[in-house]
């Protein structure tokens, strides 16, 4: 008995040791002939065989991520490339570089650059916001009459527009003061008055505030819930006069809803305000949200009591994340604790 199972034993080694050898030999037969290697594929189309994944992957991140002396902001590409391991005979070549650029080419790039607008509309190109910057400084710097209504808006485009330089823009865009007119008018009593002429602004930005209460007869509701920490009348160091509004403090990225119902004024970069929403709503009231670090609304669009138009940020004249909101009627800034907090 105990000699029988020796021999199947035996046998069984033999047959293991046969099974290993055969298995070694296929192995190193296929080892011999052929590679591990990845095959790539775009839309279930074959592209090619590449030998490193990680480094094609990397390559292909490294052009989707843009190109900072080329104004490309980001590259899109719909879809990606898929991988599978693969055997492929030694003999054959892999074509990495190939496979990448025929990806590339799929690629849509996104510039970004900065618009430089007056009155909202888009009146020239400059390649970066430092640019843009000197270009507003270099109007301020000349008196331009409409520095007012210039600002900045940060743009990503698939279309490449034509830069030009700080010094061209302000020669573009400076406006030289008109005289202000002197109407005289005799009364009954022969006594002359002088009344100076001037042109109202849809979206203001001096310092003209009232410590007085006016009625704006419109409901207003919270557009953050935070902590106040500058109120409205308030100097400071950062600022060249009183506080036109109220700030409110609040987490970076928290949502900035319409304090009420009306029309998107402005949407864009507005010099200290940094970027800023403001809203219409009646003839004479307006809203003002400032330093936001997003933008969900545009001038012109309809927004709702409570619709969400911003985020709140640090950009611009500002030490840290938080919502500068300012109620104004007939362009002056009153206390917005007298009509909401």
């Amino acid at each position: 008995m105990i000699k029988k199972i020796l021999i199947n034993l035996r046998t069984l080694v033999k047959f293991i040791c046969l099974i290993a050898i055969s298995t070694l030999l296929i192995v190193g037969a296929v080892a011999f002939l052929y590679k591990p290697i990845y095959s790539v594929t775009m839309e279930d189309e074959l592209l090619g065989y590449c030998k490193a994944k990680s480094e094609l992957q990397s390559k292909l991140e490294e052009y989707m991520g843009g190109n900072q002396e080329e104004n490309i902001a980001f590259v899109e590409i719909e879809e990606m490339p898929k991988y599978k391991l693969c055997l492929l005979k030694r003999n054959k070549k892999t074509n990495d570089e190939e496979i990448l650029e025929e990806i590339k080419s799929t690629g849509i790039p996104y510039y970004k650059y900065y618009a430089i607008l007056e009155d909202d509309e888009e009146k020239l190109y400059v390649q970066n916001f430092e640019i843009a910057e000197n270009v507003v400084n270099g109007l301020k710097e000349k008196d331009s009459s409409n520095i007012e209504n210039i600002s900045i808006l940060e743009k990503y485009e698939t279309e490449k527009k034509e830069f030009i330089t700080s010094e061209e823009a302000v020669a573009n865009l400076y406006k030289e003061k008109e005289v202000q007119k002197e109407i005289t008018v005799a009364s009954a009593s022969t006594t002359k008055n002088t009344y100076t002429s001037s042109t109202p602004k849809s979206v203001s930005t001096k310092n003209n505030i009232s410590k007085s209460y006016a009625t704006a007869g419109v409901s207003f509701i919270k557009p953050v819930t935070g902590t106040i920490t500058s109120r409205f009348g308030a100097s400071s160091s950062l600022r060249s006069g009183a506080h036109t509004g109220l700030d409110i403090a609040a987490s970076q990225g928290t949502p900035i809803s319409a304090a009420a119902s009306g029309t998107v004024d402005f949407a864009g970069y507005k010099g200290s305000y940094g970027y800023m929403v403001v809203i219409s709503h009646s003839s004479s009231v307006q809203t003002y949200y400032g330093h936001c670090s997003k933008l969900y609304v545009s001038a012109g669009q309809k927004v709702t009591q409570g619709q969400k138009i911003a985020a709140v940020g640090s950009t611009g004249n500002s030490t840290g994340p938080h919502l500068h909101l300012e109620v104004r009627i007939n362009g002056v800034a009153y206390n917005p604790q007298n009509y909401v907090y």
